[in-house]
């Protein structure tokens, strides 16, 4: 590897810490929210205060490509995706961080499954091995018997399910149009397709709770490029194992700042899960294929 592909290397891991980093940020913002306001209304509140970092994309008369199959696709994904940030926030707000984030891991999985049932995607062996791995790690996790499994930890299993769909819809969409618009748009059908259940149990925010949802929006934007500009200079190959690191933060975090105890079964269990989406991602870029996404690409 001569130094300029060390460079690029060194680089995509660098841009791949800042982006654990930010998104660990998120989590903390969310986490010190808590039940302040209604899951799907500080979901809804998040995704509108973000549109002024998206809107302006919408002036450069990208809207022109958009036909008639291509605006169901949008609709049917901001619904999808809708549904896994409520989720989300209801599962942040009462379960530990280390949790949320080990279960996130699941969504690359649930988009490799769904390929297969969808996409007609061949399941090879690599695939099921992936498969198994991960619901083993979630096994490890949730330890259903040994311990209750809370409705937050039912929230992210489905959470992790909603955001897969999203991305095998955003796979779809790239196809067709700027994967800038691409995410515009999933800001307005997300802000549109929370708005009604956001507003039938409104709870009036105060300055506090909207500072906190604006530097949430902030981050997660910042975060998704920055994780653009790693995918940008290494294969995910490279920035994948990276992402370990972010669940050791929100473990970090959630000890030292939330008083959330360490569980270490969360912290195998979720070792595992990535183990698995890091094989998977990793077999298929040595095979030259482009369906699993990296663990952070599912992300809110």
């Amino acid at each position: 590897m001569d130094e300029r592909a060390d460079n690029r290397v060194s680089a995509a891991i660098g841009w791949m810490v800042v982006t654990g980093l930010l998104f660990v940020c998120v989590t903390a913002l969310v986490k010190l929210l808590g039940t302040t306001l209604p899951a799907a209304q500080a979901s809804f509140l998040r995704y509108l205060l973000g549109l002024v970092f998206v809107v302006p994309v919408l002036w450069r008369g990208q809207l022109s490509q958009i036909n008639v199959a291509t605006w169901r696709l949008f609709v049917w994904r901001g619904l999808a995706h809708s549904f896994g940030v409520s989720l989300w926030f209801y599962a942040m707000a009462r379960i530990p961080i280390a949790d949320v984030t080990a279960m996130n891991y699941l969504a690359p999985i649930y988009v490799t499954l769904g390929a297969a049932l969808f996409l007609g995607e061949r399941l090879h062996l690599r695939r099921l091995l992936a498969v198994a791995g991960a619901l083993i790690g979630a096994l490890i996790i949730l330890r259903p018997g040994l311990r209750e499994v809370s409705p937050g930890h039912w929230a992210m299993i489905f959470a992790a399910l909603a955001f897969g769909a999203s991305y095998l819809m955003a796979k779809r969409l790239s196809d067709v149009v700027n994967p800038a618009l691409v995410v515009t748009m999933l800001s307005i059908t997300v802000a549109i397709g929370l708005a009604p259940v956001a507003l039938a149990n409104w709870v009036r925010p105060d300055l506090y709770s909207l500072g906190v949802l604006f530097i949430v929006a902030s981050a997660a934007t910042a975060a998704h490029y920055t994780m653009t500009l790693a995918f940008a200079a290494a294969p995910v190959t490279v920035t994948q194992p990276v992402t370990f690191l972010q669940l050791l933060w929100a473990v970090l975090l959630g000890y030292f700042v939330f008083d959330e105890g360490l569980d270490i079964w969360v912290v195998i269990g979720g070792l595992v899960i990535l183990g698995a989406v890091t094989f998977i991602t990793w077999r298929e870029a040595v095979l030259k294929r482009r369906l699993t996404p990296p663990s952070p690409a599912t992300k809110l």
